[in-house]
């Protein structure tokens, strides 16, 4: 079984989604670190015990990874807006046995004091046009969230659309029971991140 793990926020600079992110929610980010296997940096926010919301954009000081980024961050442009969902399992393998075609193969990745496997499709980019979610086992005790001061942010509710909404949801229902899910039927894929913050309700799509 799957649990939300963290939503991520694709940003095509990381100064650029930190102001509108920020602006958003009305809280600030906090430090994150830099992917060096993928290239990539973020920032990170606290959505309550076990949750959290990562800002994440290419890193422009880093080597090229010579492969496709996740969350297809190469091909991403526009504003700052939810690009990937990320679920957590205890048995990744399992996870991804049961799941569509191209959900990626693990990855042994690091940052810090975390460790984790994440599946990670061969071409970036994740079922269903990105709305399935990457799939992630924590290795260890140690989960970011965590370490994150908590700014009264909570996720209370996560909106996907696509055109071939029965399929995304009859691909997710054996693997994940989560009340704040919505697959909604839309003519082009997108997610929307509904929060509760300490400014009201507010939304990221």
């Amino acid at each position: 079984m799957l649990s939300f793990d963290h939503l991520a926020i694709g940003a095509e600079a990381l100064e650029e989604g930190v102001q509108a992110v920020e602006e958003a929610l009305g809280v600030p980010l906090e430090p994150g670190g830099r992917h060096p296997t993928m290239g990539t940096h973020n920032r990170l926010l606290s959505l309550g015990p076990g949750e959290y919301l990562e800002l994440i954009a290419i890193d422009p000081d880093a080597a090229g990874p010579g492969r496709p980024r996740w969350f297809a961050l190469d091909e991403f442009a526009g504003p700052p807006r939810p690009c990937a969902w990320i679920a957590r399992t205890a048995a990744l393998m399992t996870a991804l046995a049961r799941a569509p075609a191209g959900a990626g193969q693990p990855h042994a990745l690091t940052r810090g004091d975390y460790a984790w496997d994440m599946a990670i499709p061969d071409t970036g980019l994740l079922p269903f046009a990105g709305l399935y979610p990457a799939l992630i086992a924590w290795k260890g005790p140690a989960h970011p969230a965590d370490a994150l001061p908590d700014r009264g942010v909570r996720l209370r509710r996560l909106v996907l659309g696509h055109p071939e909404a029965g399929a995304l949801r009859a691909a997710l229902a054996p693997l994940i029971d989560e009340p704040r899910l919505a697959v909604t039927l839309s003519a082009a894929p997108h997610i929307a991140a509904e929060f509760d913050t300490p400014r009201g309700a507010r939304v990221l799509a």
